[in-house]
């Protein structure tokens, strides 16, 4: 059989360009301008990276440990990179150069628009498809955010999912080629949530398969391909053994783990369930996939010229400065979660598709994405549906170690363009009689009959929210008001776009147009409502020319900090525990990260928030009583800044250092006793060691002098008159820090709760203190010759399918 360049390439060329074109206009700032998307989470995440990202660049040697963030920890989460790694060079080619992180969107777009065509559905009603999982909401604007990673690993399921798809449709070699590219960058990426979810998708669409292989009993079938698959998956995760080890070690001892204290949770293993289910969408929001404005958007909107609080605010005396900068930024959203970036809505016209797919669709494929759609819907409910969801927490094996529940939209979000565009492929394939026009009419009917009657209807709802409480009486009416127009409005809209799409299929059924013009009108049309929607979150003001530059700006603070070039930490008053920018410069007390190792945040929580709140207390009235300050001192805060202007830098003459050797040792039999007493003591005279774990640890008396520091390596010269423990104030983590004296390796003791503890000899030593985590050294080859497994695989899948059509 030989390839026809105009029926078997063109349409995926055009579909492709269209894709790039886009991107490309959309993020036009970054393309053409050389523009950054402003990225809160990213800027973040380069103020904690930024002491690996410089060792990597001077040295050619990646930091396993950072010294910048909560004290020190472990690097994987940070910023991870394995020499001979192919992973980016692959992305790079396969997004055609496209900048990060808006190459992961039109990643999203091909992957989606693969998966269609393996279920052989039209490359115009593919592409259709491949726009509405790409440009959802969701991903725009968790783009802006900054959630990179997130977005990548959600674009990577529809190419898993594809192929395994083409696997079991006898295209074994190129099936296991795409699920395990798929598989093996949405490891690179390590948003072990949204993998967590792309297994309940995988899982569901396999249970469709067993039926179905029942049915047609070629149960051993089945059985070979998903061997080959699990071939696919352990080359998969051989490409990340290296990442995917290192992190899994970290866990057990990150927020992650278990507890080390004693509480009313005993030992309990994961999130708290409060902070869990914080974010969950509220029952009725799951409109939002229909009508987007219908809770009334983000936390913060900006509301129409001539608003009815505009008018509210300038019959009450307003200024113009103040009431611009209200509508500008209005309370608008009226839901359940706290707070949120903006709707989760991935098209009305996807909605009308999906009722279609539940007529049309083949029911094995109707009822594995019917159930990821429930399931979703179900898992987002969070604690709004707590039997359900609490139940999953306490049970279900790795769910606890999750967060923000509405997430898990990210599959429906999957599945309905999916089973809409199998309907809508089906509807097209099956002989056109009366029936296709009412089943038409009912799918119609139920989605823009749905929006028209909210159009009609708004008024019946409360458009109550909690913010109101902080409004007065004469603003609160006005502002419900705005949010019943804003889901008039918005219902309008969606009745129109799925009208307008519902007469273009029935041209196209009537034959009175084309289903390739039908399909990129609809296309068209499904573009223009993601657009409207997505720009008021990410659009020209979202994109800056450097924003790191300005962010990191060194502040007369900083500057004054800086000229003192000891080894220290710093302490931010200023939100300290959920900001990285001070880790930019200094090595800090606080820092961002969600997965924060376990002892440090017990520390917090138990230790230093009361002692920073007692110290601030104290200061306001003028007594800057650094000696209370006992766990700040032992991890050698040595300045304290409460904001940018020089004279907010407080210098701590009472900082341990980065080394001592303490008088006293005060011996404890648990983890509740130790942190009790570390608000107890001096730090520096006296040190805490468990001799359940570690034995009895004799004082001694002598000087520590730091000769070396960096990310993996720590010299320090003893000279102890008497043998003994000598503390430092660097974090304890057992997996992977070595210690030597006078090179020979000698055990680090935990000592002060979370510090590392050694006990020297007499006289002069030289210590050596290393981070040599065998689960990476252990693994790197590994890492590399799996990826190249896979890329000889894609070369074979390539090669036999372009055979086979010949």
């Amino acid at each position: 059989m030989q390839i026809n360049l105009k029926k078997d390439l063109l349409p995926h060329i055009i579909g492709i360009v269209i894709f790039y074109l886009i991107t490309l206009f959309y993020f036009s700032p970054v393309v053409f301008d050389g523009k950054i998307i402003f990225q809160n989470d990213i800027l973040q995440w380069e103020g904690g990276a930024k002491e690996i990202l410089d060792h990597r660049a001077q040295t050619g040697q990646e930091a396993l440990w950072s010294n910048s963030m909560f004290g020190g920890m472990p690097a994987y989460l940070l910023s991870f990179e394995i020499a001979g790694d192919i992973t980016n060079y692959i992305t790079k080619v396969l997004t055609l150069g496209l900048p990060h992180p808006i190459n992961s969107l039109f990643f999203g777009i091909i992957a989606m628009y693969i998966l269609l065509l393996s279920f052989k559905v039209r490359p115009e009603f593919a592409i259709i498809g491949g726009i509405a999982f790409s440009f959802n909401t969701f991903h725009v604007i968790s783009l802006e955010a900054g959630h990179n990673a997130k977005i990548w690993a959600i674009c990577l399921i529809p190419l898993i999912l594809a192929g395994i798809h083409l696997a079991f449709q006898q295209k074994k070699l190129l099936g296991l080629a795409l699920f395990t590219l798929g598989l093996l960058l949405q490891l690179k990426f390590n948003h072990i949530q949204i993998t967590y979810y792309t297994v309940i998708i995988v899982f569901i669409y396999l249970i469709a398969a067993l039926f179905e292989s029942i049915r047609a009993k070629t149960l051993p079938e089945l059985a070979k391909v998903a061997a080959i698959l699990l071939i696919g998956a352990l080359i998969a995760v051989g490409g990340n053994i290296s990442r995917f080890i290192s992190v899994y070690e970290y866990g057990q001892y990150s927020t992650r783990g278990p507890s080390n204290l004693n509480t009313t949770s005993d030992g309990a293993k994961g999130l708290d369930k409060d902070y869990a289910f914080n974010w969950s969408q509220g029952k009725a929001e799951t409109l939002t996939l229909l009508v987007p404005y219908f809770y009334g958007g983000g936390s913060r909107e900006a509301l129409g010229k001539d608003s009815k609080t505009e008018q509210a605010l300038r019959s009450n005396g307003v200024d113009n400065a103040q009431i611009r900068g209200f509508v500008e930024g209005a309370p608008t959203y009226w839901g359940d979660q706290p707070g949120t970036g903006g709707p989760i809505y991935g098209g009305a016209i996807m909605l009308f598709f999906f009722v279609l797919g539940l007529m049309y669709a083949p029911k094995n494929y109707r009822y594995a994405f019917l159930s990821m759609t429930i399931i979703s819907l179900l898992l987002a409910w969070g604690k709004n549906l707590e039997w359900f969801n609490y139940t999953l927490f306490d049970y279900l094996p790795g769910y606890n170690k999750f967060r923000a529940v509405s997430m898990a939209l990210c599959i429906a979000l999957f599945a309905i363009p999916v089973l809409g565009i199998l309907g809508l492929e089906n509807v097209f394939s099956q002989p056109v009689n009366s029936k296709t026009f009412k089943n038409l009419g009912i799918a119609l009917g139920s989605t823009a009959g749905l929006a028209l009657l909210f159009t009609l209807g708004a008024g019946i709802f409360g458009f109550r929210a909690p913010v109101d409480a902080n409004l007065p009486d004469w603003l609160i009416g006005a502002i419900q008001d705005d949010r019943k127009d804003m889901l008039r409005s918005s219902a309008f809209k969606s009745f129109v776009f799925i009208a307008l799409s519902a007469v273009l299929i029935w041209a196209a059924l009537k034959e009175k147009t084309s289903t390739q013009l039908a399909g990129i009108a609809i296309a068209g049309i499904l573009t223009v409502d993601l657009w409207w929607i997505n720009k008021r979150y990410l659009n020209a003001d979202s994109f800056e020319y450097n924003p790191s530059e300005q962010f990191f700006a060194a502040t007369p603070a900083d500057k004054k900090i800086l000229q003192d070039e000891d080894y220290y930490r710093v302490l931010n008053l200023n939100n300290p525990f959920n900001d990285a920018r001070t880790s930019y410069h200094f090595n800090s007390i606080g820092g961002y990260h969600g997965a924060k190792m376990r002892r440090y945040q017990e520390l917090i929580e138990n230790v230093i928030n009361p002692e920073i709140n007692q110290f601030i207390q104290k200061a306001q009235a003028g007594d800057f009583d650094f000696e209370s300050l006992h766990s700040l001192n032992m991890l050698n805060t040595k300045y304290i800044m409460a904001g940018p202007s020089e004279n907010a830098v407080f210098e701590n003459p009472l900082a341990n250092g980065y080394a001592w050797m303490p008088e006293f040792i005060r011996n404890v039999k648990s983890n509740n006793e130790e942190i009790s007493l570390i608000p107890e003591i001096d730090t520096k005279i006296e040190a805490t060691v468990n001799t359940d774990e570690f034995g009895t640890i004799a004082a001694g008396v002598g000087t520590v002098s730091l000769k070396h520091k960096s990310p993996n390596i720590m010299r320090y010269e003893v000279d102890a008159s008497e043998g003994g423990l000598v503390v430092f104030s660097e974090i304890y983590y057992p997996a992977g820090w070595k210690a030597f004296i006078n090179n020979h390796e000698a055990s680090i003791i935990r000592t002060n709760y979370l510090l590392r503890g050694l006990v020297v000899p007499n006289g002069k030593s030289e210590v050596e203190l290393r981070f040599e985590p065998q689960s990476y050294f252990k693994t790197k080859s590994i890492n590399v010759a799996a990826q190249y497994v896979w890329l000889l695989l894609f070369v074979a899948g390539i090669y036999t399918e372009v055979k086979r059509k010949k």
